[in-house]
């Protein structure tokens, strides 16, 4: 827990979903208490969180406190110029996590770090809570053959990790300088954010409930292919379907009885994305035990059965697919016709693998 804010000119890397217990936004928190906050970072979505997905504000003065915000969504390489230009001693990162690799707010923070590698300010995160628990890890380990802003650094889909622990990790992969994590204080490894007792503020417009955190990690994986994971509705990613799906989708999914996991019919139209104003026909997850529930084997599971039953419609986004899962090796073996269970052991070593090098980075028990 922050006592009180670094000295010298800091920078804040945020958005609308890093608040203090009583829901001040942080900016607001470290301005009352008398920080010398003289530059604000966006990432996707803007520092206000008002734009969709792909998308921020323009480099501009936020209205509200008269304070410069850039614009670090896709930059990489232009991140360093801006801690230059903003003049700051310490950047500050407060940014609420998802615990899935492809969540872009990873890349913001690996981008930052990269950006002080031979010289710039002071990299602190400001720690926050893994939503999806800090104990499990699923998923193959990304290729960096295969990095993106969608995927960094060789980690698992679901990695386990904080935000903190994260940046100690990217900072030795990158040759940085040591990060400063302030940690937190009374979260376990396996505390889910249902735990912890705390209002969830949607970090991004597509992830508006705690549930959605629970399949993100393996329903964002629609995103590369033509099966539409429900943005346009009220419930992203928990919404999985296409207008020529049809009842085998659900039925299949039923047979299948995931530990966890119930699925219902649904029926939808779209107000934007994929199939927006078209009926779509798919299905919705409920997860009943987060405990037990294995979001990549979900995720893995609709992929399997749409490319099974209807092999004259489904299509892979073939390039944007394997960003996402980190290689091409899921995506041909799906088109091979290996089944889910098979595919999700053989990342067994993967996640072993991970495990074991994640160990030096950890600060949680």
């Amino acid at each position: 827990m922050l006592q009180e804010p670094p000295s010298g000119r800091l920078g804040l890397l945020t958005n609308v979903a890093a608040v203090t217990a009583d829901l001040r936004l942080g900016a607001d928190a470290l301005l009352g208490a008398g920080a010398d906050l003289v530059a604000l970072f966006g990432p996707e979505h803007g520092f206000r969180g008002t734009a969709q997905a792909g998308e921020s504000d323009p480099s501009t003065v936020d209205s509200a406190t008269g304070i410069r915000v850039f614009d670090t969504y896709g930059a990489e390489s232009g991140v360093a110029g801006m801690l230059a230009e903003s003049g700051i001693d310490t950047m500050l990162v407060d940014l609420q996590n998802v615990g899935a690799r492809f969540y872009t707010y990873e890349s913001s923070l690996y981008d930052v770090i990269a950006a002080t590698v031979g010289g710039g300010p002071q990299v602190t995160v400001l720690d926050r809570p893994n939503p999806i628990g800090g104990e499990r890890i699923a998923g193959p380990v990304l290729d960096p053959a295969f990095a993106s802003f969608v995927g960094r650094a060789p980690i698992p889909i679901r990695h386990g990790l904080t935000m903190g622990e994260l940046a100690r990790l990217f900072a030795d992969l990158l040759g940085a300088p040591p990060v400063d994590v302030v940690e937190l204080t009374g979260w376990r490894r396996g505390d889910l954010f249902a735990d912890i007792g705390r209002p969830w503020v949607p970090p991004s417009p597509n992830i508006p409930t705690v549930e959605t955190t629970l399949v993100y990690p393996g329903s964002c994986l629609l995103e590369g292919c033509n099966l539409a994971p429900g943005r346009g509705t009220t419930t992203p990613f928990q919404l999985a379907g296409a207008p020529w799906a049809d009842d085998r989708l659900v039925t299949t999914m039923r047979d299948a009885a995931m530990p966890g996991l119930l699925v219902r019919d649904a029926r939808w139209m779209p107000t934007f994305s994929d199939y927006a104003g078209q009926q779509v026909t798919g299905i919705a997850a409920h997860v009943t035990d987060a405990d037990i529930f294995d979001p990549l084997l979900y995720g893995v599971t609709l992929l399997c059965t749409a490319h099974a039953c209807w092999p004259a419609d489904f299509r892979f986004r073939d390039s944007h697919f394997d960003r996402l899962a980190g290689s091409s090796r899921l995506r041909t073996a799906i088109e091979a016709g290996t089944e889910p269970a098979e595919i999700v052991a053989g990342w067994a070593d993967d996640e072993a693998a991970f495990a074991r090098a994640r160990a030096a980075y950890l600060l949680y028990d």
